[in-house]
């Protein structure tokens, strides 16, 4: 992606965005009681607002500058505040005042395999640019991973389908139980179309290659998941150990805690076909949400990574361990434990490392110290891989990971008007990365056509008049914890997080530090007279010699302000004698990739 301006980078929360969502602004709106134009600052750029204000990873909030103060805002819930309201969920359109159909139509086809979230984004941003827009997916439903990967306690089915239907709506032509590989081919769809994207999903899992790896009772991760969600009963048991510390890890135990409710959705669904061949799985998921939560009773995640250093996100594993979930860090896998073919255990050796003083992934062992546990099922989330066996042999040219090759600056393929992105080009990735793939995929796709975009590549600093002011304890408002069901009252499927009321959201919104405001300097009136750096609240502002900014221009004076931590309270500007100071707001969105079309 093209370098961002400064002071869109200076904007960590929509940098930080794979989108570039201006989180900040739709934060500063919920908080000043617009929650309308929140909502649409929050779809603009993404066509899956109401999925992402559940289950976005939200890079947003790492690099949120609050964060550095006591704890991030909490976006992704604040998100989820406006589309309750606004959304899909809502049964309201307002989505379209920012992703209307196309007035005309434009004569291409573009073919697009994959009906996960990058391969319905690009369909979204093609069919707005008028383009004819074929999806094929490969099982009987769309939503890839966000359908098959993601439990439906952490995002609710019928809100899923809502989302998909928005975007099939602006006429998709969808071809489901359509496999690359099995009854069509990459050479097929190449000459029914005039362009392709291929957006196939990471549905393989990973093992190891450990003694009793084969044995009854060792399943992978995406794999179970796929299963259980789709309705296929699988038996775990009651001891549980999963490998792996990642949130495909926290998925696949929290998933097996909940076991038998997802057995009972397969019973149903099965009775409802063979009595009546009715196919309900709304029936069959009503009557289990009735059963309490019940499946396997001992369930232990085991992972390399001392629990500070396992990549998932921290709001999984407390989830997790809300619901009792144990975690054992620090130890790796040795052999699995068998008797008469099925697993009874498994054997564990002590990690002394796991990333090199380099830091990358190279652990080390202490072969002596070994850990035996008892298992019923063990499940490994040691990773996922592509089918690049459905590529056929004219397919595009592969990475070293066995991903698809594209571009360093492109999703472009070695094939001629054929890109590829998600999990398919990158491996296994975020949710919102793979939008973000899907909707650059439909921005060079157009481009190949002799499209174009309107770039705001420097954008418009707007001077304020009147601007918001911190509350003078505003460091001692802690963040709002997002509202969870109780342990005791977390049944079947229902859904865990319940989201934030209006006094929750007005006051999580309100601990925001808008530093998309920016403090302006006009250098031509300043005298230097350092009131500025004497009112500072947290002394982010000094004059340094300019010789320690540029040693070739000596003899001059340089003003310093920390923008990293300044919290824009405005008391310089207050300050400032001859009015050098002043506070704007910058129009321009950073996203050149992502830019509007034409």
């Amino acid at each position: 992606m093209e370098k961002l301006h400064f002071f869109d980078e200076n904007i960590p929360c929509l940098a930080a965005c794979p989108v570039n969502t201006n989180a900040g602004m739709y934060v500063a709106a919920i908080a000043d009681g617009q929650d309308e134009l929140a909502y649409l600052t929050a779809r603009l750029p993404n066509p899956f607002a109401s999925v992402c204000g559940r289950v976005c990873a939200a890079p947003c909030e790492d690099a949120c500058r609050r964060g550095e103060i006591d704890k991030p805002i909490a976006i992704r819930a604040l998100k989820r505040f406006v589309t309750d309201q606004f959304g899909v969920e809502s049964g309201m359109d307002t989505y379209r005042q920012v992703a209307a159909p196309a007035l005309e139509s434009r004569s291409q086809s573009v073919g697009i395999v994959g009906g996960g979230p990058a391969g319905l984004a690009a369909a979204h941003d093609l069919r707005r640019l008028g383009y004819g827009v074929t999806l094929y997916e490969a099982t009987g439903q769309l939503g890839g991973m966000m359908l098959l990967g993601i439990p439906e306690y952490r995002l609710d089915r019928s809100l899923l389908a809502a989302e998909i239907k928005a975007i099939t709506d602006l006429g998709v032509e969808v071809r489901l139980n359509t496999k690359l590989g099995d009854g069509i081919t990459l050479d097929d769809l190449r000459r029914q179309h005039d362009a392709l994207f291929v957006a196939i999903g990471a549905t393989l899992g990973r093992g190891l290659d450990l003694e009793g790896h084969d044995a009854d009772g060792v399943l992978k991760a995406i794999e179970y998941l796929i299963n259980a969600n789709q309705g296929f009963a699988t038996d775990v048991g009651q001891k549980v150990v999963v490998i792996g510390g990642g949130d495909v890890a926290m998925d696949a135990a929290r998933t097996a805690l909940r076991a038998a409710t997802y057995d009972e959705i397969a019973r149903r669904h099965a009775e409802y076909d063979e009595e009546d061949g009715r196919s309900s799985m709304t029936e069959a998921l009503d009557v289990a949400r009735t059963a309490a939560r019940t499946g396997a009773q001992d369930i232990t995640i085991m992972s390399l990574e001392a629990k500070h250093e396992m990549p998932a996100s921290e709001f999984e594993v407390e989830e997790a361990e809300h619901e009792d979930i144990k975690f054992v860090n620090r130890r790796g896998p040795a052999r699995i434990l068998t008797a008469d073919g099925k697993v009874t255990g498994i054997e564990t050796i002590g990690v002394t490392r796991v990333f090199d003083e380099n830091g990358r992934f190279s652990p080390e062992f202490d072969d002596a110290d070994r850990l035996t546990l008892e298992a019923d099922t063990i499940i490994m989330a040691i990773g996922q891989a592509i089918d690049v066996e459905a590529l056929g042999a004219n397919g595009p040219e592969l990475s070293p990971r066995k991903t698809i090759q594209v571009g360093e600056d492109s999703l472009a393929t070695s094939l001629p008007m054929v890109w590829a992105g998600g999990d398919a080009a990158r491996g296994p990735r975020t949710l919102i990365d793979a939008i973000a793939d899907g909707r650059i995929a439909a921005r060079e796709i157009h481009e190949a056509f002799g499209g174009s975009f309107a770039e705001q590549d420097t954008g418009t600093m707007v001077q304020l008049d009147q601007f918001h002011r911190l509350d003078d304890i505003y460091d001692r408002v802690p963040r709002v914890a997002v509202p969870t069901l109780p342990t005791d009252r977390r049944i079947g499927l229902a859904e865990v997080e319940t989201g934030f009321t209006v006094e929750e959201a007005r006051c999580e919104a309100q601990r925001c530090l808008r530093c998309f405001a920016n403090i302006l300097l006009d250098t031509d009136i300043c005298v230097l007279c350092a009131l500025c750096a004497d009112v500072c609240p947290l002394d982010l502002i000094s004059l340094v010699p300019s010789e320690d900014i540029h040693p070739d221009e000596p003899g001059g004076t340089a003003l310093m302000l920390n923008e990293q931590s300044c919290i824009r309270c405005a008391l310089c500007i207050e300050r400032c004698p001859t009015d050098a100071l002043s506070m704007g707001l910058w129009t321009g969105v950073g996203v050149p990739k992502l830019g509007a079309p034409v």
